[in-house]
């Protein structure tokens, strides 16, 4: 068995950043960018107004001055015609400045009568002016290294840019496999169980940024298996669950290999999910989870995330946080265990519960889960109110 933190370096030695793709800004919401993209205008483009009132020129801007009103600026009409001392321009949020070295008076600010205002004998010492480029500047660039969101659509829709390079979205195949599994909505024998590993690793994926293949649930045979593996074909990623043990009806590991699985592992040092395999069969990465319901979600948590991370150009691998123990816990044994557990707020840190049934066929408990609890190889007991490491789900 490898530790967690050499199978992590494996995995993801198993992938790289996929190509890039053109698309529309309107499509780009999730996606990440494959390069910088430049501002094709200066925001705002000209000195503009941040408030209603009334423009005037500095020298003017004095206590209880008269000024005569010569005309009006509004966003998308500014005010071209001539200004002198003493003459003031109506003008409302968002319009150009008439000439550089104003300054804009809120209209609560002054008195009107006519064509005349009377500024109050208390003045504000802000010009309330949102000066060119105060935004962003012709060519600066925008690369942030993350998913896009709606900000940043509207930035980049600002920016004049209307198709973003991004990296193309990792198509994973998902197989669950068994002879025990039946899917949602169909009535299972007396001797099978439910599919679920396949909606929360697949959701997972796609969360994550991914485009899903939920294939059909491949068999405890090797006819099945290879059938279900042909469909994967295409696929930058393969997960599959079960059939990844020692058992007699575990054959995925054997099937991949015939199809020329090259593996980097089998095995790991952890708990939930010691059964774990990784390799690359053909163009394909493939991620073999264990068959357990919470044992898949945590492989998944660890290892599956940061893959399609670094295919979309990104490193995201999963960061501990603290947190301080509300209850004991006892020594932990020769795996690193990622216990199920639930946070609530303290004082510096949130506080961490593990659940006391850790059995990882219940999703029941992973359900309610807001957390793994990190309890590292052969760590000792530990008394409540100590700083632990977890992850949050």
């Amino acid at each position: 068995m490898i530790p967690v933190e050499e199978a992590l370096e494996k995995v993801l030695a198993l992938v790289a950043p996929l190509p890039a793709e053109t698309v529309a800004l309107r499509a780009a919401l999730g996606r990440v960018m494959a390069a910088p993209a430049a501002a094709r205008l200066t925001q705002p483009p000209f000195d503009a107004s941040a408030m209603d009132g009334y423009w005037l020129a500095a020298a003017d801007h004095r206590p209880g001055a008269v000024l005569r009103v010569e005309g009006e600026a509004a966003a998308g009409k500014g005010y071209t015609g001539p200004l002198a001392p003493g003459q003031a321009v109506r003008i409302f949020t968002g319009a150009p400045c008439p000439a550089p070295g104003g300054v804009v008076v809120l209209q609560e600010d002054v008195a009107r009568a006519g064509d005349r205002i009377t500024l109050s004998e208390t003045l504000a010492q802000t010009d309330n002016i949102r000066p060119r480029g105060q935004d962003f500047a012709e060519g600066a660039e925008f690369f942030p290294r993350r998913a896009l969101t709606a900000r940043d659509l509207g930035l980049l829709a600002a920016m004049n840019v209307a198709e973003v390079a991004v990296h193309r979205r990792p198509v994973v195949a998902v197989i669950a496999t068994g002879n025990e599994l039946v899917m949602p909505g169909e009535e299972p024998g007396p001797d099978q169980i439910l599919c679920s590993n396949n909606f929360v690793v697949g959701a997972m994926a796609e969360a994550a940024g991914a485009e899903l293949r939920m294939l059909p649930i491949a068999r405890d045979s090797e006819a099945s298996l290879r059938m279900v593996f042909g469909l994967a074909e295409g696929a930058d990623l393969i997960v599959t669950s079960g059939g990844a043990s020692v058992g007699e009806h575990d054959l995925v590991g054997a099937v991949a290999a015939g199809l020329g699985l090259e593996r980097a592992f089998w095995k790991i040092a952890m708990r939930p999910g010691k059964p774990l395999m990784a390799g690359r069969m053909g163009g394909s990465a493939l991620l073999g989870l264990p068959g357990n319901p919470v044992s898949a979600t945590v492989c998944a948590t660890l290892f599956l995330g940061p893959m399609l991370a670094r295919m979309q150009g990104l490193e995201a691998r999963p960061e501990p946080r603290r947190a301080v123990l509300a209850a004991p816990v006892g020594a932990n044994g020769a795996r690193t265990h990622y216990m199920r557990a639930r946070l609530a707020p303290g004082a510096e840190l949130p506080a961490i519960t593990p659940f006391g049934n850790q059995d990882s066929a219940l999703l029941g408990v992973l359900s309610e889960a807001d957390a793994l609890l990190i309890r590292p190889i052969g760590d000792g007991p530990r008394a409540a109110g100590e700083v632990v490491d977890y992850l949050p789900l």
